[in-house]
């Protein structure tokens, strides 16, 4: 048997198989652009501290690097991509659009990879014990380290400005790079970044909703109305076998299991949002990239299909299609017992880490429990605080998890962030919009918001397919890189306002 997560693995939709389909952030791999060759890439690994804030903890790591040298030439600037929640991709050490970047301002590009995902492995397995070592303010400690270092080991000049890089999650990163550590970062491009950590983040469903009505309105009316019917069936306990079989669930659905039924409303409705979150990118071709919003709302408004359910099931089979599945799975204890597993072996070790993370920094939990929600009413925001207590420990609870968010947004200023030469590039369509800086309320800093574009769109290679509004925004952006590129520390250019590009 067979099930599927789509996990927060760095800015990706990834079709693991994990107990259902749950959609976060992250970062995919990028298309390789057709006009360069790709260079070899090698790995390197910086020696690195476990905690930066211990002076009397000696323990160190190897921490994953990759560089890229083709287009350096003395004095220019230093690149930094900033590796996210899962495996750093040797994809991005050669394609993007900071690779664009870097051809035109002569940069030497870095990549590094996040503590914790992919191959570097601070400590002997990700036990909860371990995974205390796990945090925004470690993981900030480590680029400043690593630039430190790297300065030396590459005779980097004193006077070379670097240029931090990142999406989603490491999108927050660049930002609080440069607000932390200024005296090491010139500047950052932060894209899709969420900056506002928020327990109950009940937005994501509605930018989700708007971005599908915005193609058909009458898409949204079928969602509703599909989702009333499955909870009419599941609230009466009656023709349980008509979901079972429609639904293609892999095992039985006990309609008194609460947070099964939760986790079954949770996959249906990451049918809709991972095609919104990620619609029409230039992320690495798969079979999924196929499906956009279009794809699922004429399937919604279908005529020839008899009932709003029927036309529900009818997306979930092309979902389950396009990914070689052949029956959903919901079950609740696959799910918790998955995140259980502390090995670095097991496949799913950056689900695990991430949803820690949720736990104790930032929540980002995407809630539906409203009775007239087009998605229905059962996922409120206990079904994923409770979970953390169970993967975890009894002691992440609500409480300590209030207090984590309330942390992080006093570490870091969540909206009002204070920080100069920092460029937000946001899209209408990506829900993570709702949590990030769209609007400039700083001096000397940018926001970007692209009218029509997905979570982080703007990192992607350059493409023929790409929305004018798109390509004009990714000249903004190089304009900014120029401007800053050419004036000292002391002298910004003046305030920015907001760019919108329709």
């Amino acid at each position: 048997m067979r099930f599927i997560i789509y996990a927060l693995l760095g800015c990706v939709w990834w079709d693991v198989t994990t107990g259902a389909r749950r959609i976060k952030l992250g970062l995919g791999e990028p298309n390789s652009p057709e006009t360069r060759n790709a260079q070899p890439v090698v790995d390197y690994w910086f020696q690195q501290k476990l905690d930066h804030f211990n002076a009397t903890d000696k323990r160190t790591w190897k921490q994953r690097y990759q560089i890229n040298e083709q287009f350096y030439k003395s004095g220019g600037p230093v690149f930094l991509m900033i590796g996210g929640e899962d495996k750093m991709s040797s994809k991005w050490t050669n394609s993007g659009a900071w690779i664009e970047y870097a051809g035109e301002f002569n940069a030497v590009c870095f990549q590094l990879e996040h503590r914790f995902y992919g191959d570097g492995h601070p400590t002997e397995d990700a036990s909860t014990a371990n995974l205390v070592y796990l945090s925004t303010e470690q993981a900030l400690a480590d680029l400043a380290e690593f630039m430190v270092g790297t300065k030396a080991t590459y005779n980097i000049s004193p006077e070379s400005k670097w240029i931090a890089f990142g999406g989603s999650y490491s999108g927050s990163l660049a930002a609080w790079l440069r607000m932390k550590y200024p005296h090491l970062v010139h500047a950052a491009v932060s894209s899709s970044a969420p900056l506002l950590a928020k327990i109950d983040f009940h937005e994501y469903y509605k930018v989700v909703e708007g971005a599908l009505s915005t193609y058909k309105p009458a898409c949204v009316t079928q969602i509703k109305l599909a989702n009333q019917m499955l909870n009419a069936i599941i609230e009466s306990d009656k023709e349980i076998k008509y979901i079972n079989k429609k639904f293609k669930l892999c095992d039985p659905l006990n309609a008194k299991n609460n947070k099964d039924v939760s986790i079954l409303f949770e996959t249906l409705a990451g049918n809709f949002a991972g095609i919104v979150q990620y619609n029409k990118d230039n992320r690495l071709s798969n079979r999924t990239n196929e499906i956009t919003l279009e794809t699922l709302c004429d399937i919604m408004t279908n005529e020839s299909i008899a009932s709003p359910l029927e036309k529900y099931a009818a997306v979930n089979d092309r979902m389950l299609s396009s990914n070689n599945l052949t029956c959903t799975d919901y079950v609740y204890e696959n799910t918790v017992n998955i995140l259980k597993n502390i090995s670095w072996e097991s496949p799913y070790a950056s689900s695990r880490q991430w949803t820690y993370q949720t736990c104790t920094e930032f929540g980002f939990y995407q809630t539906s429990n409203q009775d007239e929600h087009v998605f229905g009413s059962k996922l409120p925001v206990n079904f994923f605080t409770d979970m953390c207590a169970e993967v975890y420990g009894e002691k992440f609870d609500a409480d300590l998890l209030a207090k984590g968010v309330d942390r992080t947004n006093w570490t870091y200023g969540e909206l009002n962030i204070k920080e100069t030469r920092v460029v937000y590039v946001h899209g209408s369509v990506d829900p993570w919009h709702a949590l990030g800086m769209t609007r400039t309320k700083t001096v000397k800093t940018a926001a970007i918001f692209i009218v029509g574009t997905a979570h982080c769109a703007n990192m992607y290679p350059s493409a023929t397919t790409d929305l004018p509004q798109l390509t004009k925004a990714r000249a903004t952006i190089k304009a900014f890189l120029t401007d800053w590129l050419t004036i000292s520390d002391d002298l910004d250019s003046a305030n920015q306002e907001t760019v919108r590009f329709d």
